[in-house]
């Protein structure tokens, strides 16, 4: 099998018109043909439409060049169907296209399939999917993270150069880290959310997944923008990413959050996040310790605002408008209930009920408030971090990729495991998950770097100097 094509030798090789990309993409096809039964990255792949797709691009003068980009099917399209990976929307065909996907494509993008998740986003392995299973391609007892699974599935498998998820609480950035792929959270506002399916409205995010930070720094180059239509878009001018990502930033200082570093965090994270900082010293960049003193609140605060969120966002999905209706009502009460019993899966489910729980009268001032005062506090904690430093390192999760099943019926093992990436998505500020060390059975590590908002061009470069000095290659299917 050809070696994976990465977004960097597709992009600079056709400009340079040295590129057949015709026949790259046969590669990418095939290669979803021979390990796609294997992995399950995809819930809708169609390579005849996929090479239509591709012979009607631009590709002489567009900034991705007919690069394909595997997209999570939470993000509307008028081709494909949309389902969220749930019953409740297995059918539904959308009548407009996501404005990340309009720019997606206007920038010569080709959209190669739609990828597997967590029920609308709703998970962090993609075990809560109804209609598939991904497997981590280092390996495929393993879970390869959630909730975008299907599209770090997509890029460490060498399908596609880059992929699209969304983020409302490390939802690129964990599978990021479990599938050794760069993955990034932009600023909340920095790309569109219009025709994003709604989790949690004020927390979600897309993003893009790369085998490498120049991926990421094009893709992103590409989806984000201002957009009249979503109402939170920010209307800032999107900074030419690839012009400055290999300018090595001077006197960086980071924020090193050895606080994170703490109980309950496995020896090989602690030890490859502390390489990580080792890397940035030898570097130049100047360490400085930084504490986060209400991220041990992050957790309780999310699971109160994103699950009230949510109760709000999905009591559309009742059987009367459109997507799953039970046969089996015999009242309009009892059609909601067996419509929504039967289209939802038990974690969406426990999700709309701790959502209507918190908000429910007697129970918003003490649950909901305090959770929105304890927001504040966060952002705050970052925003006077960044006043120190010009970024802040972690880790990403508490520990590698866990065995499928093996938190099945524990759900606040699962919650836990958000523990680092869950402040940013508060916060509203970008973060990144990059490629850092591998476990002693084999298994990718994470490093986080966080900033402040609208400094993703610095997140990308700082990205850039560790990626060129600790050189990673995925792709781990031969």
């Amino acid at each position: 099998m050809t070696d994976c094509i990465d977004a960097r030798t597709w992009i600079e090789q056709s400009r340079a018109k040295s590129f057949d990309g015709t026949a790259a993409l046969e590669v990418m096809l095939d290669r979803v043909s021979t390990y796609e039964k294997q992995m399950g990255a995809f819930l809708q792949f169609e390579p005849e439409q996929v090479r239509q797709d591709f012979q009607e691009t631009d590709r002489e003068t567009t900034l991705l060049a007919g690069m394909p980009v595997a997209v999570k099917d939470n993000l509307c399209e008028t081709h494909y169907r949309t389902t969220c990976a749930s019953r409740m929307l297995e059918n539904f065909h959308s009548p407009y296209t996501a404005t990340a996907l309009v720019n997606l494509q206007k920038h010569g993008g080709v959209i190669l399939g739609k990828t597997n998740l967590d029920e609308f986003a709703m998970g962090s392995s993609t075990e809560n999917s109804a209609l598939g299973v991904s497997r981590n391609p280092w390996n495929p007892d393993c879970v390869p993270g959630g909730s975008s699974g299907g599209s770090a599935v997509a890029v460490a498998a060498g399908f596609a150069p880059v992929s699209l998820g969304s983020d409302t609480g490390g939802s690129i950035r964990q599978p990021a880290a479990f599938c050794g792929v760069v993955g990034l959270k932009p600023t909340y506002g920095r790309v569109s959310r219009y025709g994003l399916v709604a989790f949690a409205s004020s927390l979600d995010q897309i993003g893009p997944f790369s085998q490498d930070v120049y991926g990421a720094a094009a893709l992103l180059q590409a989806v984000a923008g201002y957009d009249p239509l979503d109402s939170t878009s920010i209307n800032l001018p999107v900074p030419d990413y690839l012009n400055t990502l290999d300018r090595p930033l001077e006197n960086l200082r980071i924020g090193f959050l050895e606080e994170w570093l703490s109980e309950g965090v496995d020896d090989c994270v602690r030890d490859s996040v502390t390489a990580a900082v080792d890397c940035y010293r030898k570097l130049g960049a100047t360490i400085v310790p930084i504490s986060l003193p209400h991220s041990k609140y992050c957790v309780a605060t999310y699971y109160v605002i994103a699950p009230s969120e949510a109760s709000s966002n999905l009591s559309r999905y009742d059987g009367m408008h459109y997507g799953y209706r039970s046969q089996e009502g015999t009242s309009l009460q009892d059609l909601y209930r067996k419509t929504r019993s039967e289209g939802f899966g038990a974690e969406v489910q426990r999700r709309i009920m701790l959502g209507c729980y918190a908000l429910s009268s007697g129970y918003y001032d003490a649950y909901y408030l305090q959770a929105m005062k304890m927001r504040r506090l966060i952002q705050q904690d970052y925003l006077q971090a960044f006043e120190q430093v010009d970024l802040l390192l972690g880790p990403v999760t508490p520990g590698p990729a866990f065995r499928r099943g093996e938190h099945e019926n524990d759900p606040l093992k699962l919650y836990l495991a958000d523990i680092f990436t869950i402040g940013a998505n508060l916060a509203g500020i970008p973060a990144a998950s990059i490629p850092c060390g591998m476990t002693d059975s084999g298994l990718p590590l994470g490093v986080q770097l966080l900033g402040p908002p609208h400094s993703e061009e610095n997140i990308l470069r700082a990205a850039r100097m560790f990626e060129h000095a600790k050189p990673w290659k995925t792709c781990p299917l031969k």
